[in-house]
C-alpha cells in the first residue's frame, strides 16, 4: 500500500503536460512587445488557416478543427471548451468572408506571420514551432493562459 501511495503522491506533484508545454513555449515569449504581437497574430493566423482550408474545401477546414480539438482534449478540458467556442467564432468569420475567403485569408496569413517574425526578432529567440510543430497548437493556448491568468481563471 505504501508503494501505491508514493506513486499517487509522485503523480500529483508532476506538472501536467499542458503546463510543461506552456512553460517551454513561454521561454521564448517573455518580451512584453513580443507577447502583445502574439496576442494579435496568433488568432489571426488561426483564422486565416481555417479560411484557406475552407477555400480548399469546407470539410478540410472542419477536419482540421476536429483534429485540433482532439489534441486540445488530451491537454485540458477548459482549453478544449474555449477552443471549441473560438473555432465556432472562426468559422462564422470565415463564412462572413464569402467568396473572397481565399484572398482575405492569404493576406491575413502573410501579415500575421510577418508580425510573428518581428516579435521573435524583438525577443531574440526563434519561434517554438521550429523545434516542434505541435507548438503551432500550443500558441493559442499560451494566449488563452495569459488571458485566463488576468481573469483569475485556471485551466
Amino acid at each position: 500500500m505504501t508503494s501505491t501511495t508514493n506513486t499517487a503522491e509522485s503523480a500529483a506533484t508532476l506538472p501536467r503536460r499542458v503546463d510543461q508545454l506552456l512553460a517551454h513555449y513561454g521561454e521564448s515569449h517573455k518580451n512584453p512587445r513580443n507577447e502583445l504581437i502574439h496576442f494579435i497574430a496568433i488568432p489571426l493566423i488561426m483564422l486565416s488557416l481555417v479560411g484557406m482550408l475552407f477555400a480548399l474545401h469546407p470539410y478540410v477546414a472542419y477536419a482540421f478543427i476536429a483534429a485540433s480539438m482532439v489534441y486540445y482534449a488530451r491537454l485540458s478540458l477548459v482549453f478544449l471548451l474555449t477552443m471549441v467556442l473560438w473555432s465556432l467564432v472562426t468559422v462564422a468569420l470565415v463564412l462572413a468572408m464569402g467568396p473572397q475567403v481565399l484572398q482575405i485569408s492569404i493576406a491575413i496569413f502573410i501579415g500575421a506571420w510577418v508580425l510573428q517574425f518581428i516579435g521573435h526578432k524583438i525577443e531574440g529567440k526563434k519561434p517554438s514551432f521550429f523545434e516542434d510543430v505541435q507548438y503551432l497548437w500550443v500558441g493559442p493556448l499560451f494566449v488563452l493562459s495569459k488571458l485566463f491568468g488576468k481573469l483569475g481563471l485556471h485551466w
